[in-house]
């Protein structure tokens, strides 16, 4: 058996004790063990950097391989292939004789081949007149095949640590987009919080990360970015249920304030002031007296007391449910805080984006809001982009609306009416502007 057998280099290269060593071990094969050789092969090659052999090696010992006539390497058959150096040439790629010794040489120093030397040097078999094999000189598979364990072990376990790698760097670059990202979303919504504190902390833990990254080196650092990332998610989470709260808080708010308002009809009357209706103010008028004339004509159909009945103060327009002004003016929801508006504030935040976007001057959007109240004054600007079409002079038309608001003759009710049965199926947007007109006459 080749087990029993045990050779000293040919020529000058001495034999060392670690040779024989390494021989003996090599060749000590448990009875009954294959392998086959290409599957083995591709475990050497995932087990290379365990096994501290290069690719030219692995070259070589595939074309090793391909000399044993069989697919299956086996304990209880002769394992040594005896090619000459042309042919392991041609098979190696063409590789030159140098460069294949010295890769040859590093096959043996790994353990994974042992040489067989003949008395001449030279590789060649001696058969039998049966044809079988009695004698073979060349390179020996069997440590090979005797550390067939261990390299398929050490392959498994490269590969694991490879993959264990591989999902740490998805990791931290998911955490590098979420952290950043976070931070920004946090700054642009004003959170409250030292984000330049975090920011810079983030940064010192990006420039830890090693342009050789290993288990062994990465690990920390991920723990430290998803520990950056867990705080900042709980800043926002409680930013995030602090805002709800303040929201709940002014709809309940809302409510309450809401909670006596009549319902909208599409014909709203006149709203009263004092003790005079707005209907009795009307007929106290002179003839050939006109509601907008703020002339002396005016005052005598019944006195100044006669024209404060019908004047109502600042804020006393009647209001309506957020939700039915958005309905009648969806339009309006472009201009609000990210795109939306979801609160009464929302509402006047836009209301001041169009009021520069339709050049209405701010002393009489200052005058609208001192008149209608601030809620109402941004209704009425809501109203005005809904049908900005049908209006030339928005700053204009505003100003006209005050006067009204001041004289007791405007109400919201028929505007927003006016608009919410634009919407209604087979009406045309062609008649919404008289009617819008004349419901701000009202």
């Amino acid at each position: 058996m080749e087990s029993d057998y045990v050779t000293t280099p040919f020529g000058r290269r001495p034999m060392l004790l670690a040779m024989l060593l390494k021989q003996r071990r090599g060749e000590a094969i448990a009875a009954g063990t294959t392998r086959n050789k290409w599957k083995l092969f591709r475990s050497v090659c995932e087990a290379r950097a365990g096994l501290d052999i290069t690719d030219r090696a692995l070259t070589v010992l595939d074309a090793l391989l391909s000399f044993y006539p069989e697919d299956e390497l086996s304990s209880d058959k002769p394992l040594v292939v005896f090619p000459s150096n042309a042919q392991l040439s041609l098979r190696a790629r063409g590789m030159a004789a140098a460069t294949l010794r010295r890769h040859l040489a590093l096959l043996v120093e790994a353990g994974l081949i042992s040489r067989k030397d003949s008395p001449n040097g030279k590789r060649y078999v001696r058969r039998s007149r049966e044809g079988g094999i009695d004698e073979a000189y060349g390179f020996s598979l069997a440590p090979l095949l005797a550390r067939a364990g261990e390299i398929e072990t050490m392959a498994a376990r490269i590969a694991a640590d490879r993959q264990m790698l591989r999902g740490l760097k998805e990791r931290l670059t998911i955490r590098r987009r979420d952290i950043a990202k976070l931070i920004s979303a946090a700054v642009e919504e004003a959170v409250a919080g030292d984000w330049e504190r975090v920011s810079s902390m983030f940064h010192s833990i990006l420039q830890r990360i090693p342009r050789a990254a290993t288990i062994e080196n990465l690990t920390p650092v991920l723990k430290d970015l998803e520990t950056i990332r867990t705080d900042i998610v709980n800043l926002l989470e409680l930013h995030e249920k602090t805002q709800m709260a303040s929201t709940s808080e002014s709809q309940i708010e809302r409510h309450i304030q809401n909670s006596h308002t009549e319902s909208l009809s599409e014909s709203e009357p006149r709203l009263e002031t004092g003790t005079t209706p707005a209907g009795q103010a009307d007929r106290d008028q002179q003839p050939g007296t006109s509601p907008h004339d703020d002339g002396p004509k005016a005052q005598t159909g019944g006195g100044e007391g006669s024209r404060l009945a019908v004047r109502p103060r600042a804020g006393e327009l009647q209001s309506f449910p957020l939700a039915t002004v958005l309905q009648a003016c969806p339009d309006i929801m472009d201009y609000g805080p990210g795109g939306k508006v979801g609160s009464w504030r929302d509402l006047m935040t836009a209301a001041v984006v169009i009021r520069s976007m339709l050049a209405v001057s701010p002393s009489a959007y200052e005058a609208a809001s001192g008149m209608m109240g601030p809620e109402n004054a941004a209704t009425v600007m809501a109203c005005i982009l809904q049908r900005g079409g049908c209006i030339n002079s928005a700053g204009g038309y505003l100003r006209d609306l005050t006067r009204r608001t001041e004289r007791g003759e405007f109400a919201l009710g028929p505007m927003l009416m006016a608009l919410l049965r634009a919407k209604s199926p087979g009406v045309s947007l062609t008649g919404t502007c008289p009617r819008l007109h004349h419901a701000a006459s009202r």
